[in-house]
């Protein structure tokens, strides 16, 4: 196992400072190895890692860290060679789970760099108190982007930008809604089709954090600026907005940049899945993508994707060595 950072817990290391258990989505119990009890006011940045860590420590998990990989090419042999900061690999096959973290979308807009105030990107975001005093555009409609606004209109004046009309689910029952997203996620991978977000699927919730932002009169939703301008945005009305600092909470697509040279994409820019398996590619399966963003979907999955490359690898050697290769 191969992974980029010098610790357990992924992305979750890197999650800024506030947001704590209480507002995380939720994490599931990995295999075998119950979640401790939680304190709902502990940074998710802190509690999670550590729960990774001590399930790592418990496994003896065969991690190599941190050695990042650069590309997946194939092999003269009918493998693959994984080209790494730390020299090549050669395998069998791949279970790539690299998520999303390393690739935040970042929109571009006319005048984007003329902009003389700050812009930070979510995946750069620590805390409200760097935009304390500030007149702030909160660009996003996803749940990261409730958060942030909501915590920023606290400490100063925030206007709040998205390409659609924000849709809030008034009844939310987790399981059928899981059940029914993960039904369409599936569905466009099946089909090839490049995903979307989260929110695209499940549309926002009335979370305590999102009410509270209604409260406030932070959720008073602007459509998309036209440009930006040195010292603010030009409205989609044409009229001037004056801002010192723009939150693109804009999202992340998936960070498969590395897989470049095994040529997966479609003419449509997705990448087509039979359960894990990239379709008509034994070779290489993805966890952490399309109906696998969780843990409780990556645990689902990375079991059948073990299974899968089991009977793939046992084609050609011993059941026992096919495991021993993953």
């Amino acid at each position: 196992m191969l992974d980029a950072a010098d610790g357990a817990g992924g992305a979750w290391r890197e999650r800024w400072e506030s947001l704590h258990m209480s507002t995380v989505n939720g994490i599931f119990d990995l295999p075998g190895f119950p979640k401790p009890p939680i304190d709902p006011d502990e940074p998710s940045r802190t509690a999670i890692p550590r729960y990774f860590a001590s399930f790592e420590e418990k496994s003896g998990l065969p991690i190599v860290r941190p050695v990042r990989v650069t590309a997946v090419r194939p092999s003269s042999d009918g493998g693959l060679i994984v080209e790494t900061d730390h020299g090549p690999w050669a395998t069998r096959a791949i279970i790539n789970a690299t998520g999303t973290w390393d690739n935040p979308v970042r929109p571009r807009y006319p005048g984007i760099d003329t902009f003389t105030g700050l812009q930070v990107h979510t995946r750069d975001y620590v805390s409200a108190a760097r935009f304390a005093g500030m007149r702030v555009a909160v660009v996003g409609g996803g749940i990261s982007a409730l958060q942030q606004l909501e915590e920023i209109s606290r400490v100063t004046k925030t206007f709040w930008y998205t390409r659609r009309e924000p849709v809030f689910r008034d009844g939310f029952e987790p399981e059928v809604a899981g059940r029914e997203t993960i039904a369409k996620v599936t569905a466009d991978v099946e089909a090839g089709r490049p995903t979307g977000s989260v929110v695209s699927y499940t549309g926002l919730i009335w979370t305590p954090y999102a009410l509270a932002a209604r409260e406030r009169g932070a959720l008073s939703r602007r459509p998309m600026f036209t440009a930006i301008e040195p010292y603010g945005v030009r409205e989609a009305d044409g009229s001037f907005t004056s801002v010192d600092a723009i939150l693109w909470a804009t999202g992340f697509k998936a960070s498969l940049t590395h897989l470049d040279p095994l040529a997966l994409r479609n003419a449509e820019g997705g990448i087509r899945l039979t359960g894990t398996q990239v379709t008509g590619e034994p070779r290489v399966h993805l966890i952490g993508f399309g109906p696998s963003q969780s843990t409780v979907g990556a645990n689902r999955a990375g079991r059948d994707a073990v299974n899968t490359l089991v009977r793939h690898l046992s084609e050609t050697v011993s059941p026992d060595r096919a495991r021993s290769l993953l």
